[in-house]
């Protein structure tokens, strides 16, 4: 009895010795946003300030705006392609699909800084000018995959003949995949748009190796700052935890949330 006391003590304190070892850094972080002085180590006191700086400079501004517009866009884009690639992966013969998906995985498998590199000479290659569109379409081409990955498993349930048997009742093609297909995997499409997000959102490398004339997203900014003694940092960072916590917690909730809906109706 006492043994499997000792035994659950252990096992609690290395899960709790693991989680501060990840979340510990994290936590100091955000405090540290709130300190009244500059110091990222001594606290002097609850202050906003360093929020007031981050909101005032014109260069964090413009990084932030630059994340959001080309996470939203490349979000949009890589959405539409990924779910219409799945419904035609779904739709392939065996040796198609196997081939299709071994090649949706690459971009996954591969180390960022392979991508990235890859990206760059083909941007160098064919003469284009690194800038905002070249960080968006390589934030497309890297998300599309996870979106595929998020709507095929929705699809392999589908039951295939509800397609046919809309257009049997005078669907068209386009209605039937917009009314009736849409609907039913809509729960892998949301979960697919979140992590394409939160991916886009979060990139460094190869949003660093495509980008240039002064573009830069958050990730960059950060790089560039991080030699830098400069509290804005702290709170710069505390916001993109907060967002990025709460997308994640939306891509991991909402598919159980909809279960749970589902299994209600069933009963």
């Amino acid at each position: 009895m006492v043994g499997a006391k000792s035994h659950k003590v252990l096992i609690f304190a290395l899960m709790a010795g693991i989680l501060a070892f990840f979340y510990l850094p994290i936590i100091s972080l955000m405090v540290f946003s709130f300190n009244d002085s500059r110091s990222l180590t001594s606290w002097s006191g609850f202050s906003l300030q360093w929020y007031e700086a981050l909101f005032k400079n014109r260069e964090m501004m413009m990084a932030i705006t630059t994340t959001l517009s080309i996470a939203l866009m490349s979000t949009f884009v890589a959405t539409i392609l990924g779910t219409l690639a799945a419904i035609g992966v779904s739709k392939s013969k065996r040796l198609v699909k196997e081939i299709v998906l071994s090649v949706n995985n690459f971009p996954i498998l591969n180390p960022e800084i392979v991508t990235a590199i890859g990206l760059m000479l083909l941007y160098s290659s064919l003469n284009i000018q690194k800038g905002y569109l070249t960080m968006l379409l390589a934030h497309i081409i890297f998300s599309t995959p996870y979106v595929i990955l998020s709507v095929l498993p929705k699809l392999r349930r589908l039951d295939p003949d509800i397609a046919e048997a809309a257009l049997d009742l005078g669907a068209t093609p386009l209605e039937a995949l917009w009314k009736v297909i849409v609907p039913m995997i809509l729960p892998g499409i949301i979960s697919g748009a979140l992590i394409a997000f939160t991916m886009s959102f979060d990139d460094f490398v190869i949003s660093y190796f495509v980008s240039g004339n002064g573009v830069k997203n958050i990730s960059i900014l950060v790089y560039t700052m991080s030699k830098r003694i400069n509290p804005t940092i702290n709170a710069l960072s505390t916001i993109l935890v907060v967002i990025i916590t709460v997308v994640l917690l939306i891509v991991n909730l909402y598919p159980m949330l909809n279960k749970k809906k589902e299994l209600k109706e069933a009963e």
